[in-house]
Parts: structure tokens; C-alpha cells; sequence
């Protein structure tokens, strides 16, 4: 196998930590696949990370959040959950949704809050789990 063979394949996304007042993380878990993982998605032309992730949360869960209100918190990177042979790279941002209620929409089908405590037995994406699931 040659080194290129070896190194994953990247995708780039842009992800939202968001917790409630009892210090749970919110998940999602879109059509179709299996595993939970933070809200946010894949960029548009033109987009910076913070605007891809204000666009993704309106569309999937109904948060009207200002780009420029996003609290950068880094780059981080880990396994695809959904795609197989694939490292995700995302751009991570703390969201502060005030008294917004998230609402399922477009590709999603399920969303809940967790902690370590309460996520056992289901499925959470490497990058969430890795790194965000709160004790």
C-alpha cells in the first residue's frame, strides 16, 4: 500500500456544541444512518465554518443563531461515523441558544440530550464522543 492509500479521505464540516442548563450535549442523528453526532454539516461555496454552521442548524433543528456570536473552540478531527474510510475535520463552535427549543427538520430524524451517563447504548459519532460528551 502506498502512503496515499493509507491516509483517510477528509471531510470538512463545521459542528456545534450546544448544552442545556443541566450541562447536557445535544445530538442528532440524521435519516438513514445510525449513529448521533452534533448538529451541523457540510460547507457551501463561499461560506466561512461559522456561517455553514449557523446555516445547518436553522435547516436541521430551527436555531436561529448570528455567525458572529459563535465561540470558536477549534479544529478537530476524528473517524467518519457514517462514512466508512473517511476522517471528518471540523471547525467546532459553542452555541449559546438562549430559550430556543431545537425541532427536528430536514435529514433529521432523532435528537437528544446527553451525557456520558445517559448516552450508553446508543451510538455516537467518534468526534462527539471523543471529545464533547460531557461526564
Amino acid at each position: 500500500m502506498t502512503s496515499d492509500a493509507m491516509t483517510p479521505r477528509r471531510i470538512r464540516v463545521s459542528a456545534a456544541v450546544i448544552t442545556d442548563a443541566a450541562g447536557r450535549l445535544l445530538l442528532v442523528r440524521k435519516a438513514g444512518t445510525t449513529a448521533f453526532m452534533q448538529p451541523g454539516g457540510k460547507p457551501e461555496a463561499g461560506e466561512t465554518p461559522a456561517e455553514t454552521l449557523a446555516r445547518e442548524l436553522a435547516e436541521e433543528i430551527h436555531l436561529d443563531v448570528d455567525p458572529a456570536a459563535l465561540e470558536p473552540l477549534g479544529e478537530y478531527s476524528a473517524a467518519a461515523a457514517n462514512e466508512p474510510g473517511f476522517e471528518v475535520v471540523a471547525d467546532v463552535f459553542r452555541v449559546d441558544i438562549g430559550d430556543q427549543e431545537p425541532v427536528r427538520d430536514a435529514e433529521i430524524v432523532e435528537l437528544r440530550w446527553v451525557t456520558a451517563a445517559t448516552a450508553s447504548g446508543i451510538e455516537i459519532a467518534p468526534l462527539a464522543r471523543e471529545y464533547f460528551l460531557p461526564a
